[in-house]
């Protein structure tokens, strides 16, 4: 990979003319000094040539390209309506003492904003459909429901001088882990990225955080929404401060389909912000999953994709949509998200950690 500095500081005829040739030799160096701030623009460029680079070595698309071809091939494997039947009691686990990974060598930090979106470019129903989301074959995004000036007028913020946890962070599926995971250490799976994601936001951001680590997707995964639902509900009026609930995923993907990202050194797995619709693309909507909280949620989902969008281009895949509820009608800024897929590495989901939780900084502070 090139290694030239890109010119700062005072102009020369000799640095102008080093800068020309340049831009003439890599095209990369002219697009990074016209879009990115002076320190940003050598770990835009690394980042670039990285992903190129990684694309002509694999043979693969885009990744917005890659979401349109794997759709189908994804998303919450083995859901159906039966899921969200009136679900049995589950006894309350104790919360698990988890050990992280160990930090890194490089830290991470913050990114800056790197482009900006005009809402304005996308108040078209197609267009704003097209570049923010991925629609399952099972249901239907009416253009009445997806309207980006409503999503952006939401108030995502949060009040944080409250006594007790303003997040929850559970798992409706935490059995699920990566590609070199212990099976015998939680710390390595679903489990320890959202305890890793409770330690950013606590230690990083401020807030204060409850972590829920009960199973629910055993003896049977096809149930575990169901069986979620009366506990997260009674967590929910026990804990009146919680603003925020998070249920946190690993996707499933074709092992080939690596989705992994490098921002500033750092190997960092995409995510993916999910939304159900409890819309039936045959029969219509599923009266029996109403949701009151839906066009919040779908705003919050928008909101956390917009800032990912602006501040790490390409960390996230495109917001999916499916048919059901997944209990996302239990609180207005409720999201559901899919951090990494089964081939993604231990390392590779804690760097996602970092980035996930100055996102919901941005958003959840409205400083986005």
């Amino acid at each position: 990979m090139p290694t030239v500095r890109l010119a700062s500081g005072e102009e020369s005829s000799e640095s102008r003319f080093t800068e020309r040739q340049i831009y003439a030799l890599l095209p990369v160096y002219e697009y990074a000094a016209e879009h990115y701030r002076q320190e940003q623009r050598e770990v835009a460029v690394r980042r670039i040539l990285w992903e190129e680079a990684s694309e002509e070595l694999s043979g693969e698309h885009s990744p917005v390209q890659e979401d349109d071809q794997i759709r189908e091939e994804s998303i919450l494997r083995g859901d159906s309506p039966e899921e969200e039947e009136e679900q049995k009691p589950a006894g309350e686990e104790p919360i698990q003492e988890t050990i992280l990974p160990v930090t890194p060598e490089k830290s991470f930090l913050p990114h800056e904003r790197q482009l900006q979106i005009d809402p304005g470019t996308i108040t078209e129903y197609d267009t704003l459909l097209k570049q923010f989301y991925t629609v399952d074959s099972t249901t239907k995004a009416e253009e009445s429901l997806i309207n980006a000036q409503k999503f952006l007028e939401k108030d995502m913020t949060i009040e944080r001088n409250v006594a007790g946890p303003q997040i929850l962070i559970y798992h409706t599926h935490s059995q699920e882990a990566f590609a070199d995971s212990n099976p015998e250490d939680s710390s390595t799976t679903i489990v320890g990225a959202g305890e890793r994601l409770k330690k950013v936001l606590e230690e990083t951001y401020g807030f204060q955080v409850l972590h829920h680590t009960q199973c629910y997707d055993l003896p049977d995964r096809n149930k575990a929404y169901s069986n979620a639902k009366g506990s997260i509900e009674q967590l929910l009026a026990d804990n009146p401060s919680i603003q925020v609930v998070i249920d946190l995923h690993r996707d499933s993907m074709p092992e080939e389909k690596h989705q992994v990202i490098e921002i500033d050194g750092r190997p960092t797995a995409k995510f993916m912000f999910f939304n159900g619709l409890s819309y039936n693309r045959k029969t219509g909507p599923i009266t029996y999953l109403k949701n009151e909280n839906l066009e919040s949620n779908l705003a919050f989902s928008f909101q956390m994709q917009k800032a990912a969008n602006e501040y790490y281009p390409g960390v996230t895949r495109k917001i999916y949509l499916k048919s059901y509820r997944y209990n996302m009608h239990l609180m207005d800024k409720y999201l559901l998200i899919e951090l990494g897929a089964q081939n993604n590495t231990v390392e590779e989901i804690m760097n996602a950690c970092d980035v996930l939780g100055h996102l919901l900084y941005l958003v959840l502070t409205g400083e986005a």
